[in-house]
């Protein structure tokens, strides 16, 4: 029984990691990106939204991999086309430089026919979710909304710019870096500025937990509409 459960989990790891697919993208600027994408679960003719995920940590190639099999493989189920994007200096996607490099990535994949123009959905662990709300405040109108699992903000940070927008936000109740004690500072920034917040924090979760698909898919259902 032992072997048969091993044989199991390797097949089911084995398969996920067959719907990521690792590329390099040239920017506008010239510059390369490596992205992993991974395509929807089910085949459709018409072209899929896209969901730009961000790992956490320096966004590195080894995180970004990982991100895209685990969590990238769950909005594919839900019908997305996701694309990890691996930071080209170690530093996740922080900083008007980097997040103009998510604004060029997107440009570049929706002219593929697969994949639909308009509005994108942006989503990030740890440093990418900080990340997605930080590409989000510069063109919310350009965004469905941005799923931070976990995130942290700062009154300190103007987030005027995301009046009205949505954000779902999750922080582990046990989080090791100790971000639950900034849930309410966190909840307090975004709220100020007009934040459509939906916020919670997870109880005895970690810093990285296992996504409650139940929540999001409401979620998801909302704003993407």
């Amino acid at each position: 029984m032992h072997k048969i459960r091993t044989l199991l989990l390797l097949v089911s790891l084995l398969s996920s990691t067959m719907l990521a697919a690792q590329e390099r993208i040239t920017l506008e600027d010239g510059s390369v990106l490596a992205v992993f994408m991974v395509r929807p679960a089910e085949t459709s003719s018409e072209p899929a939204p896209l969901l730009i995920l961000m790992g956490g940590g320096p966004g590195n190639a080894s995180i970004s991999r990982d991100t895209s099999i685990w969590l990238g493989g769950g909005f594919a189920e839900r019908g997305f086309m996701v694309a990890v994007p691996v930071s080209p200096n170690n530093r996740a996607f922080r900083g008007d430089e980097n997040n103009g490099k998510v604004e060029q990535l997107i440009v570049e994949l929706q002219q593929r026919d697969d994949i639909a123009s308009g509005k994108v959905l942006l989503a990030g662990i740890s440093n990418g979710g900080m990340s997605a709300l930080e590409i989000a405040r510069r063109n919310p109108e350009n965004y469905f909304g941005v799923a931070a699992v976990p995130a942290l903000a700062t009154s300190v940070v103007d987030n005027r710019p995301l009046a009205d927008f949505p954000v779902y936000l999750r922080i582990g109740g046990a989080d090791q870096l100790g971000w639950a004690d900034r849930f309410d500072e966190t909840v307090d920034a975004l709220t100020e500025a007009g934040v459509d917040l939906d916020a919670a924090i997870l109880d005895s979760a970690p810093h990285m937990f296992r996504m409650n698909w139940e929540s999001l898919d409401a979620w998801l259902d909302k704003v993407t509409q």
